[in-house]
């Protein structure tokens, strides 16, 4: 039986395989002659201290031990293409984890993708970046892989449910993720690596008899006596399908608006909204790690924070150290801002989302659209935000100690969001109340992050995807819509998700229900 471990070591010892296996030896007090494998299994940072510590927790095997080191392979999965025909509605994480889960079941995921391909969706990221035109099926938010796929590919998630998380984690190794993410308590593939690890699971899905179509945008829902009955695409095709799982991500107002239309049950849902703010990767080193330079052994430090506002939660939001913002509209007309960071997070900047929770109260100025009225909120401020900033993908800016102080900032400099930024003053972007939280909050962060206020740091406007600003209702036990059966709200586009690990959760507890139910119909 291999030897546990769980202890802190430095930085240094953690990324040195030589310098760990003395430290394992010291710990259980034994010769490191005697270790034939030292094997980490959980790790992370704690900066608490003036000096930071590696938490590392493994086996250790003795060199009298079987050593086989472990390996993590696909599932087997059967030929699905003569198999009963699942409709799954967008190619996101929820999507496609659902395909894959209707494949190891025994039935046939047709995918249904508005954008395009991983490949084909640079060229249209290009275009937004670099010319400000945005492609409404194409961007950073729809195609291939979904959001996920190009801005950052983050995989923690809050689920408490450790089997499911590892699940997905392994099914992404084995896919081509580092097998450093079953490792990490942080874990990220990067942008730079998610699109091919995509682009494999898109191909077992067809190698194993599946369909992915893409530019293929659901534009109705053929539905009797409350039965889902399949969908009508674009060119008005028709796909016939009694099981439909909805997948669409947290961008996609038109199906939301298709669902009102056609008076299918959805539900306004709070979200939260604010900017994102750009630092010096090296202050936030500082400030975190206390230390003037974090040397060869550290990551680049990440960020979390919370505040208590006026009542209101204020805080970090998918946090990319070493990262770049990105332009993330979906449709002309509107500005919206996230942060990616590569795999080696090596950018000399950091980027954080910094928002507020809504209530649905402060939806009120649009009751008129329904359960719609988060959903106009958000686009309002994005559409003003496009006003301001000169009607390009120009974002609206300001540095974070003009903006406490109300004050247009005299010069922004170049940050790492491409398309450029204009001078604006924030409190012309967002309600009043959001500003005066925000800038309430941004002084109290300063006062638990010694350094975090500074006009070093630069403000984006707006951060507003953070999660759907509406929920498409399910049953609890059979994951079906209430209303509608045989449909299958999915993901964090109808409210039960938020990141890729909890989407793609997600799309395998529906694909499950989806199986259960057709087993049952048969016995």
């Amino acid at each position: 039986m291999p030897k546990e471990f769980q202890f802190q070591v430095s930085p240094e010892a953690a990324a040195n395989e030589e310098l760990l296996t003395q430290q394992v030896a010291k710990n259980l007090k034994i010769s490191s002659k005697d270790i034939q494998k030292v094997v980490v299994l959980k790790r992370s940072f704690d900066a608490r201290q003036k000096s930071v510590k590696v938490n590392v927790k493994g086996n250790a095997f003795l060199v009298d031990e079987d050593y086989i080191p472990a390996t993590i392979e696909l599932p087997d999965y059967p030929n699905v293409a003569n198999k009963k025909e699942v409709i799954v509605v967008g190619a996101g994480p929820a999507g496609l984890f659902a395909a894959l889960q209707l494949i190891e079941l025994g039935l046939k995921p047709i995918v249904l993708e508005r954008g395009k391909d991983v490949r084909g969706r640079r060229r249209d990221l290009k275009a937004i970046n670099v010319d400000g035109i945005v492609n409404e099926d194409s961007n950073y938010c729809f195609g291939e892989g979904g959001a996920g796929t190009y801005s950052d590919g983050k995989l923690y998630s809050r689920s408490k449910k450790r089997g499911d998380i590892d699940r997905i984690l392994e099914l992404f190794v084995a896919y081509g993720a580092t097998p450093d993410i079953m490792v990490d308590a942080h874990p990220h593939i990067g942008t730079n690596k998610l699109p091919q690890i995509i682009q494999d699971i898109r191909e077992k899905i067809t190698a194993c008899g599946g369909e992915v179509l893409f530019e293929t945008r659901v534009t109705d829902f053929l539905i009797k006596s409350n039965e889902i009955q399949g969908v009508v695409l674009q060119n008005g095709n028709i796909i016939s399908a009694n099981k439909v799982i909805l997948a669409t991500g947290h961008s996609a107002r038109d199906i939301f608006e298709l669902l009102h239309k056609k008076n299918i049950l959805i539900e306004a849902k709070p979200f939260a909204l604010g900017v994102r703010a750009e630092h010096p990767q090296e202050l936030i080193d500082q400030i975190q790690y206390s230390c003037d330079y974090r040397g060869e052994y550290l990551p680049p430090a990440p960020y979390s924070v919370v505040k208590q506002v006026n009542g209101r939660g204020m805080y970090s939001f998918c946090m990319c150290p070493g990262g770049v913002i990105a332009p993330c509209a979906t449709s002309p007309g509107e500005i919206v801002t996230n942060g990616w960071s590569p795999s080696k997070r090596d950018q000399s900047t950091a980027n954080s989302g910094i928002v507020v929770e809504l209530k649905l109260e402060d939806f009120k100025p649009y009751h008129q659209f329904g359960p719609l009225a988060g959903m106009e909120f958000q686009k309002a401020i994005e559409q003003k935000a496009w006003r301001l900033a000169g009607e390009t993908q120009k974002a609206p800016a300001q540095r974070m100690v003009d903006f406490t102080q109300s004050k247009i900032s005299q010069d922004i400099p170049k940050t790492s969001y491409v398309p450029g930024t204009t001078s604006v003053e924030m409190g012309e972007v967002f309600p009043g109340f959001l500003s005066q939280i925000m800038r309430q909050g941004f002084t109290e962060f300063g006062k638990s992050m010694k350094g975090y206020m500074t006009n070093d740091a630069i403000l984006h406007a707006p951060e507003s995807r953070t999660s759907s600003p509406v929920r498409i209702p399910r049953d609890h036990n059979s994951l079906e819509h209430l209303q509608i059966k045989g449909l299958y709200p999915c993901g964090e586009g109808a409210g039960y998700a938020g990141g890729i690990i909890s989407a793609a959760i997600d799309g395998e507890k529906c694909a499950l229900k989806v199986a259960e139910s057709l087993s049952s119909i048969v016995s």
